[in-house]
């Protein structure tokens, strides 16, 4: 048993019932992700007892409803369960599924009568959709503790987001708003903090002092999947680099936080994001832009983007975006950070790289081509890789590159369980502060104004390349 599940440990959750109230219960995000994760967490925290109500548009008997919910949880024999599926099959057994408007405010209040307690109600909806629920909710009392949990992209734009904030702060106060961010999964954040600040050899080389430059990167071999719907109106540039990659990197740049509450992280990142714009302040200059055309991934065919089904060419949706961006900090000013994110790419790379300024001088007698020294943070599985040179082989005057490698420790959940545990623990760690959210939407505004006016071309690379020629370097 982890020390985190001791008996006695301070983190164990003591029995109590809580209300999780999906809104877009149905869908793919719920049953691909928030589902397993929900297993996942019920498996790492034995004091919890979760009431599970879904609710969608479509009719589901309830037999369909319990049955899905039973595969999403993996439980795989209802009739005779093991001890590691019993109280999911309890989740299951108690669970109902509602058919309901979720933008209608007569079948809202009749959800929130169905919670046998307080609600943490989780929006798996579509961004436009979620707005809707939200202002339907305003003619609404809310149960005291009602939670409200939403997915980015948060707002479409700088004013929306406001004004989805003002929204929500007239609904509930703002400690009991959770704006997710599964991305950012407990485990990678502790493991980005800890790397860093539990070891005193980085921060007298983390500034733009010993920084050259600093790659931020997840580049997924997947397409579209499906979700033309959402993606087509969203691109690379929105889907990640404004919804995570930001987030990434302000935790990579901040000050040393006090401690580990969500007060003083999320603070620390609002500073960060405050200080961050398109590097050189030329937006159309410092941002890139592609989409993928009909090619191979271990051979699976992909279709043109174009001719996706759902998709509308005339969009120009990207869906390989890359974007650098200047912290313009005593700390970081002058680094620039690049942030990139494709699909349907030939390599799926999902790691951070900073690379550190070369030496001031070399001795004369070195030989060989010795690189800058690399850390490299890989995401999922975390890891990490430092690249430095060092005497080769045979002759010692020659310089080799060597990799030294260390595994980060899995945590408990999948990101989804840490992010409803946050939810249904009071604890917002990993939830998005509202100002937090706007910020993201005004660095990358300038950019979208630029593509729109056609400042910065659509490229186009086969799926299954590493994108464009010429990408390797901007």
């Amino acid at each position: 048993m982890s020390q985190r599940n001791r008996p006695d440990s301070p983190n164990v959750r003591r029995v109590k019932t809580r209300t999780l109230l999906v809104l877009g219960a149905n869908g793919d995000l719920a049953h691909r992700l928030l589902l397993p994760g929900l297993r996942s967490l019920i498996d790492a925290e034995p004091g919890l007892d979760v009431r599970l109500i879904g609710a969608g548009r479509k009719d589901v008997p309830d037999e369909d409803w319990k049955q899905g919910l039973a595969e999403a949880l993996g439980v795989k024999d209802e009739h005779a369960p093991d001890g590691a599926s019993a109280r999911p099959l309890g989740v299951v057994e108690s669970s109902r599924y509602v058919q309901a408007d979720v933008a209608d405010a007569r079948d809202l209040q009749r959800l929130l009568e169905a919670c046998p307690t307080a609600p943490a109600v989780y929006f798996a909806l579509p961004p436009a959709v979620t707005i809707a629920a939200c202002e339907a909710l305003r003619g609404i009392e809310l149960p005291p503790g009602t939670v409200l949990a939403l997915e980015k992209p948060f707002g479409t734009s700088v004013v929306t987001a406001r004004q989805l904030n003002e929204l929500l702060a007239a609904l509930i106060p703002e400690e009991q708003v959770y704006r997710v961010d599964h991305f950012l999964g407990k485990s990678t954040v502790l493991n980005l903090l800890g790397l860093r600040f539990a070891n005193r050899i980085f921060e007298p080389v983390w500034n733009s002092t010993s920084v050259d430059h600093v790659e931020i990167i997840y580049d997924e071999k997947l397409g579209l999947e499906q979700r033309a719907g959402y993606y087509d109106h969203a691109g690379a540039l929105t889907d990640m680099i404004q919804s995570h990659l930001l987030l990434v990197l302000a935790l990579v740049c901040i000050e040393p936080p006090s401690g580990l509450d969500a007060d003083d992280l999320r603070g620390e990142m609002a500073q960060v994001l405050r200080a961050t714009r398109p590097y050189g302040g030329d937006p159309a200059a410092a941002s890139r832009r592609a989409r993928y055309t009909a090619g191979t991934i271990e051979g699976r065919a992909f279709p043109s983007y174009a001719d996706e089904e759902g998709v509308d060419p005339a969009r120009g949706t990207e869906t390989l975006a890359e974007l650098t961006v200047g912290v313009e900090n005593w700390r970081w000013s002058g680094v620039p950070f690049t942030l990139r994110s494709g699909k349907a790419l030939g390599d799926a790379r999902k790691e951070i790289i900073i690379t550190f300024k070369p030496v001031p001088h070399l001795p004369t007698g070195f030989l060989g081509c010795a690189s800058p020294p690399r850390l490299r943070i890989i995401l999922g599985p975390d890891c990490l890789h430092l690249d430095l040179n060092i005497n080769g082989a045979g002759d010692p005057f020659t310089l080799e590159p060597v990799t030294l490698s260390a595994q980060f420790a899995k945590g408990d959940m999948t990101p989804y369980g840490e992010v409803l545990g946050g939810i249904l623990d009071g604890d917002q760690l990993l939830s998005i502060r509202g100002d937090v959210a706007e910020q993201c939407w005004r660095i990358i505004e300038p950019v979208q104004q630029a593509w729109r006016a056609g400042a910065v071309p659509l490229e186009e690379y086969p799926a299954g390349t590493p994108g464009p020629a010429g990408w390797g370097a901007h």
